[in-house]
Parts: C-alpha cells; sequence; structure tokens
C-alpha cells in the first residue's frame, strides 16, 4: 500500500521544460562541491575541502616551480581564515587570466610539453578554489604590468590592469566561502605538514609560512627524519633515480608505516605506487638474503617513503588521494615494473655495499620472525574465536559501508564507536546511522597493553577482537572504518578507559594514529533546558546558538547540550529563571533520542595525533609503566588542584 502510494505521488510531479537547467561552470562548483574537492568540513580534519583549495592554488605555483621558473613562494594565513599565496613564476598569460581562473577545462597543462608531470591537468584547481570562496582576488605580474580580477562566490566583480615595478609571479587571495565551510578554520599544523612535504619533494624550494622558512636539502631523507616516532636502527636508505626517490629504516616500532607521493601530491591512501613498493622491497630483501623469510616478517617496523613522477596521472577520486594509474606514460612502461626495476638494482646493490646495515636488518627481520612464530599456535585460535564472534554479532554492531567501496565515495563516512558497558553501546546503536557508523562494546576496562609484546592482541578477547572488527592484524590497507571513535563516560573511569585504548594503538598500531584515524567522541556535560518556562524572547537564544552546544527546539521550548561550565552559564542566562540542569556522568544515562544530536552531522570529534617531538616512549612509561613516586607525588599533587577547582565552583 505505501509503494503504491508512492508510485502515484511521484506521477503527479510536474516534468517539464522548466525543469531543464544549464548552469554556468562556477554554479555548477558550488552546487556540487564534493565532485570537485571531495568533501567540505569544517577544517579538523587533514582532508576537509579548504586544505585542498589551498594546495589547488599551490601545485600551480609548485609547478612553476618545476619549470624553473621562481624558487620561493609566500604564503599567510590569516586569523585561520583568509589566504594569501605569492609565487614568483612567470604569471598566469594576463590575456587568458579570466578564462584561467572561472572557467572549467582551461588550463595550460594539458599541453604535456609544458606540464608533462603536473598533478593538476583537468583545468579544474582555481576555478573551484574561485567559485567556492566567498572572496577571490588573483594578481598575474608579467612585462612591468599588474592584471587583478575580484570574484565573490565565482561572480567577477572587478577587472583591472596597471604598470607595475613588482617582480614576476602570481598572487592569489582567497577566503573560503562560510556558507560552505560551516564554522571552518585552518589548522596551521596541518597547513605546515602539506608545506614541509613540498619541500620534501622540491629540493631547493623555498617556502615561507607566515613568515617561517621552510626548506629541504635531502628530500625524503628529511621527511622520515622529521616524522619518525621510533629510532631508526640503522641510518636510512636513501635511493634516487629518475622519476622516483625512496627512502627507507627499520624500527622497533609495531606494523608498518608508508608515505607516498606522485607528482608531488601526499597520497594518503597509497594506490598502485604504494602497493608495488611494499611488494618488490620485500621481494628484493627476501632474495639478497636467500633465504625463506616472510614478507610480513621483513616489513615489520618499516618505515618507508616513495615518490614517483607519472605522466598524465589518474587518481581515484578528484582529491587525488590515491593513485589509479597502471601505467607511467604513454609509452606503456608500468608502474609496476618501473618500480620493481629500480628497487631490484638499486636496494641489492646497497645492501651489498654496505653489509653492516644488512646485518642489522637481518637481526630486525629475525627477531619479528622468532615473535611470530612464538604466538602462531595463538594466533591461529585468535582468528577462529574472532571468526565466530563476528558471526554471533557479540561484540560488533556493523554498519553497511566499509572501505572497502571500490568507488571511494563512501569511504570517508564509515565510523565506529569504540565503547564500554551495554548502556552505553545501547544508546549509541539505537542512535547512531545503521549505514555509516558501527559500534564495538568493550566488556570492562581493557589491558594495559604498556611494555607487552603483541602476543596479548591474540591472547586478550577484547583486543583480538577489536583487532579483527578494524581488520588491521595486516596491515592499514584492510581498514574497515575511516574513522575509529572513542566513545567512553566523562568521568574518571572513562578517562582511564580513553588512555589505555590510545595506549593499545600507540604500543601495536601507531601508524592507525599517524594516519589521522583515532578520535576521542566530545559528549556534553550538562543538559540546561526550560522545562516549565516558556521562551520570551526567541531572538536573543537564536543570537547565542552560535556560543553554546547543540540545541533541540521543540515548539517554545528549548535544550541545550553544554560541553563546558561556560557554556553552561550562558545558558543559564538565555533560558532565564528557574532552568532545570542536568549533570550527564555517563554515556548510558543520555536517551538514544538524546544521543543522536552528539553523533550526527554536529558530532564533536578530537582527533588523536602523534609526533615526533610527543615523546610518546617518555609519556607512556611516565602514565602507564610501573607504578613510581614521581607519579604518586604528581597525582597528590593534582589532586589538590582539582579539590580547588571544584570549590571554586561551588562557591560560584
Amino acid at each position: 500500500m505505501v509503494e503504491n502510494e508512492e508510485h502515484l505521488k511521484n506521477q503527479n510531479v510536474i516534468y517539464n521544460d522548466d525543469n531543464i537547467r544549464h548552469l554556468t561552470d562556477m554554479e555548477h562548483v558550488r552546487t556540487r562541491p564534493g565532485m570537485y574537492i571531495g568533501r567540505l568540513g569544517d577544517g579538523s580534519h587533514i582532508e576537509d575541502g579548504i586544505y585542498v583549495l589551498l594546495k589547488e592554488v599551490i601545485d600551480n605555483s609548485i609547478d612553476e616551480f618545476k619549470m624553473n621558473a621562481g624558487s620561493k613562494i609566500e604564503i599567510t594565513v590569516e586569523d585561520n581564515l583568509r589566504v594569501c599565496v605569492r609565487d614568483y613564476g612567470r604569471g598566469i598569460p594576463q590575456g587568458k587570466l579570466v578564462e584561467a581562473v572561472s572557467m572549467l577545462n582551461t588550463g595550460a597543462k594539458y599541453d604535456s610539453k609544458a606540464f608533462k608531470k603536473s598533478v593538476g591537468l583537468n583545468g579544474v584547481g582555481l576555478k573551484a578554489v574561485n567559485a567556492l570562496s566567498s572572496l577571490f582576488i588573483v594578481r598575474s605580474f608579467r612585462d612591468g604590468k599588474v592584471r587583478e580580477l575580484q570574484f565573490e562566490k565565482g561572480d567577477m566583480k572587478s577587472d583591472k590592469i596597471e604598470d607595475s615595478s613588482e617582480a614576476t609571479g602570481t598572487f592569489v587571495f582567497f577566503e573560503p566561502d562560510n556558507t560552505l565551510f560551516i564554522n571552518y578554520s585552518y589548522n596551521p599544523e596541518f597547513v605546515e605538514t602539506m608545506l614541509r612535504n613540498y619541500t620534501y619533494l622540491n629540493s631547493g624550494l623555498s617556502i615561507i609560512f607566515n613568515g617561517k622558512k621552510i626548506i629541504s636539502r635531502n628530500g625524503l631523507a628529511d621527511m622520515l627524519n622529521d616524522n619518525m616516532t621510533e629510532t631508526g636502527l640503522y641510518d636510512i636508505i636513501h635511493l634516487k633515480g629518475e622519476d622516483i626517490e625512496v627512502a627507507f629504516t627499520h624500527t622497533n616500532q609495531y606494523g608498518e608505516e608508508y608515505y607516498s607521493f606522485v607528482n608531488g601530491q601526499h597520497t594518503t591512501q597509497g594506490g598502485t605506487h604504494q602497493s608495488a613498493f611494499k611488494e618488490h622491497l620485500a621481494r628484493t630483501i627476501k632474495e639478497f638474503y636467500n633465504k625463506n623469510l616472510d614478507y610480513s616478517d621483513i616489513r615489520n617496523g618499516l618505515v618507508a617513503a616513495i615518490a614517483i613522477n607519472v605522466e598524465n596521472p589518474m587518481f581515484e577520486s578528484q582529491t587525488k588521494i590515491k593513485l589509479g594509474s597502471t601505467n607511467m606514460g604513454p609509452d606503456g612502461l608500468s608502474v609496476n615494473k618501473f618500480i620493481s626495476d629500480f628497487v631490484k638494482t638499486e636496494v641489492d646493490n646497497f645492501l651489498h655495499k654496505y653489509p653492516d646495515i644488512a646485518d642489522i636488518m637481518l637481526t630486525k627481520i629475525l627477531a619479528s620472525e622468532k615473535e611470530r612464530k612464538a604466538i602462531a599456535g595463538v594466533t591461529k585460535l585468535a582468528r577462529e574465536r574472532a571468526k565466530k564472534a563476528n558471526l554471533h554479532n557479540r561484540k560488533l554492531r556493523d554498519c553497511r559501508i566499509h572501505l572497502t567501496d571500490t568507488r571511494g565515495d563512501k569511504q570517508e563516512e564509515s565510523c565506529i564507536f569504540i565503547t564500554e558497558g551495554d548502556s552505553a553501546s545501547g544508546s549509541i546503536t539505537k542512535s547512531r546511522d545503521v549505514n555509516t557508523q558501527a559500534v564495538f562494546s568493550l566488556r570492562g576496562k581493557p589491558l594495559n597493553s604498556f611494555g607487552l609484546t603483541k602476543k596479548v592482541v591474540y591472547e586478550n578477547e577484547e583486543f583480538n577482537l577489536l583487532q579483527a572488527a578494524l581488520n588491521i592484524e595486516d596491515g592499514l590497507d584492510g581498514l574497515r572504518y575511516n574513522k575509529v571513535i572513542v566513545a567512553t563516560d566523562a568521568d574518571v573511569d572513562g578517562m582511564h578507559i580513553r588512555l589505555l585504548m590510545i595506549t593499545f594503538f600507540l604500543q601495536f598500531f601507531p601508524e592507525l594514529i599517524k594516519k589521522g584515524h583515532v578520535f576521542i567522541l566530545q559528549t556534553p556535560l550538562f543538559r540546561v533546558r526550560n522545562k516549565r518556562t516558556k521562551i520570551k524572547n526567541k531572538k536573543v537564544i537564536a543570537e547565542s546558538d552560535a556560543r553554546l552546544g547543540q540545541k533541540e527546539k521543540r515548539s517554545d521550548y528549548i535544550t541545550y547540550y553544554c560541553y563546558t561550565d561556560e557554556e553552561r552559564q550562558q545558558a543559564i542566562i538565555d533560558l532565564g529563571p528557574d532552568p532545570e540542569i542536568t549533570r550527564f556522568k555517563g554515556l548510558g544515562e543520555i536517551s538514544p533520542d538524546e544521543f543522536k544530536f552528539f553523533i550526527g552531522e554536529d558530532m564533536r570529534l578530537e582527533q588523536v595525533t602523534l609526533r615526533k617531538t610527543d615523546q610518546v616512549k617518555e609519556l607512556l612509561e611516565f602514565y602507564m609503566g610501573k607504578n613510581t613516586m614521581e607519579r604518586q607525588g604528581f597525582i597528590i599533587d593534582n589532586l589538590v588542584i582539582e579539590e580547588d577547582l571544584a570549590e571554586n565552583m561551588v562557591e560560584a
């Protein structure tokens, strides 16, 4: 009956000439931004759209550098909102400046002679930036003149040309449209990481970011040194050839860690080049030692980077984070064969030339083999147990979309909540989007895994089942969820569980954190509502909404969900007399009807990051290692502080 009603309803929809619309290039970009930049976002994730806009502008300046036109790029991000990029290349040809920044499928890079191995080959970059910015200004300095264009949301507002004594090059200013990128803000750390990657891949390039000079002398070797959180067991092996550069070493961390690039583009999800490098590096090392070594043992603890240049690269999405090309160019040489030939020759030669490094590498591989074989029996039983558990759905409430989506358009949407207890997992399970959100329920506090070997991952049921649910036993290539979200109560026990989970990931799967997949769910501490009093001044409430947490509105009644005490106090002021205030102590206290507000579009997530400067070993030893007088003293001192805070809150 329902289907018939829907069919009749669809038949009544008018479909005539008025339904056929033509969109200008700029209108199309604004209407379908996902086709051009992948996602919008607010800047809290490295792959959010505002970073794609920045990258599209910088890519043009990088291409100028590669054409030996300008070795310096100046970049300023004002108030984390507005961007200026000035290069000293040749400048965009002024006669075609309007077309270059506002007409799709227009650009110089279709001429493969001029831009043979560029990333931006489809004439979209600056046009997308223009269309998705509230204000866009471009200046081209050439032949003693400067031409300046100003646009607002893709519509041109001014065009002028005048004499200029400034050096040749291009200047671009843009401010992302905050009606599309809601509450956006550039994260300076994300921007600096992006810029450093450019310098690693372009020796001699100098980037000035907010007055700070960024430059690299040793390419990918510098990159590994700057990013490794564990000390290398031997000096980084750094090899270069025409259109290829690789660097790698082993550490004592678990798992594998890869950084890959194509034509200067950071392919965060790898692709054909990364897969080929992993395979042929392990095969070459195995053949060098002439031993029956397992690839997993060879790659355990490996930290590596590869950069290649490909003519007309094909990526799996507009954001260019995964290479799909199988050929290096029109000559037909495959990416796989090209990398195989280089790695087999250069790595084999290196190991013969430096036997001391070869000995250290073999010692590491044999140690990994010994540990793997020692837990072989446990591993087999654990895998069988995990399969049975998944079949009976004891721990995991799965979702319908995973990272195995071959089109790539749903990959970023999938996430899994790791929570503790039946009540909390029950609330999230009933509130979640079953298409994209999975739930994994912990039973009590997980084991403190600091200082333990990977054997515990298979012996401990919670860790074993979680590893199986994430599908990360053999690395991140099979990761089933883009976001791994730790969701615990906002109390001491919840914080402890959070630390135990982060310790587990740091100990055994550090790349999961380094690649930006691990998050902490922020849930409200207070609910403030005017249960007994109707709102008289709705305008005040609307104005204050931008300062407060999520809001639920029913007719003339409003409920505020506050994440801080400051938000709670502001809500009390806005709601007027006698509001009802509830302090949430656990996730299980939040009803499913309310929980949907906290894990929907406005979900607040705090990303867990890992950098070389974080001193992870020292931090884990202090907080998660054996009990010491130093830690006891720290706890006692901070308990006093907490008591003082509590007294101040009571007085307030």
